[in-house]
């Protein structure tokens, strides 16, 4: 309770950060971190084929994240009764996670420093130590942003490879199988855009931040041109 009393005690709330492109551009890489990982993370989907026997049936079937897609097996019906079991190919559930894991830590550092912006902002300027540390773990989380993007983008590809229905229709008898729904794809399509968003958004801020720390000197006139104005 104590310690909970220090921290509360030394909390003054000031939105004039959120006025200046530092606090600014944090908000928006809160918001579409959350965008990111949402988009990719809650994703369901299928893809359909039809048997053309006298009787059409319709064959779905499901996958979603973190698309272990093996673990998801469907029943192709032949003409003659019989029924095969048969799993969609590929695990790319690699890529999915570093990118969702990636937003997930990316929302919580979001959430840290907008704390730190608003209600500690005297804690954060005290001393060079604050603005540092945010440069270096901002950084990072750039090049994480890039990393997993291009990584989520590659596994997005080939996704759409395993499940395209006309694939499917490899593992039936021939003409008896025609591609009939295709998944639908525009949500983790903007997943990938959230991704790369947000490395222009983080690297961005990095040029922010650094104007916070001493490694940033402003340019002030030379001492003589300073003494040559003031004996003229």
């Amino acid at each position: 309770m104590e310690i909970l009393q220090k921290v509360m005690s030394g909390f003054s709330l000031d939105l004039g950060p959120v006025k200046e492109p530092l606090g600014f551009i944090r908000i928006l890489e809160w918001v579409f971190t959350i965008c990111a990982f949402a988009t990719t993370g809650g994703y369901v989907g299928s893809t359909m084929i039809t048997i053309n026997c006298p009787t059409k049936s319709d064959i779905t079937a499901h996958f979603g994240y973190p698309f272990r897609l093996q673990s998801q097996p469907y029943e192709i019906i032949h003409c003659n009764g019989s029924t095969n079991k048969t799993y969609l190919q590929g695990d790319f559930s690699s890529s999915a996670e570093f990118f969702v894991s990636v937003g997930v830590l990316g929302f919580l550092y979001c959430t840290f420093t907008l704390i730190l912006y608003l209600g500690y902002q005297h804690v954060y300027r005290e001393s060079n130590r604050g603005p540092t540390i945010d440069l270096i773990v901002t950084g990072i989380f750039a090049f994480l942003w890039l990393v997993c993007s291009s990584a989520w983008g590659k596994g997005l590809t080939d996704v759409k490879h395993a499940t395209n229905p006309e694939k499917l229709i490899e593992h039936c008898l021939p003409d008896t199988c025609e591609a009939k729904n295709f998944p639908a794809m525009g949500r983790l399509n903007a997943s990938v855009l959230f991704g790369f968003l947000n490395l222009i958004l983080w690297a961005g801020n990095c040029w922010f931040i650094y104007k916070e720390t001493p490694f940033h000197k402003p340019a002030n006139p030379p001492p003589n041109a300073e003494e040559g104005v003031s004996t003229s």
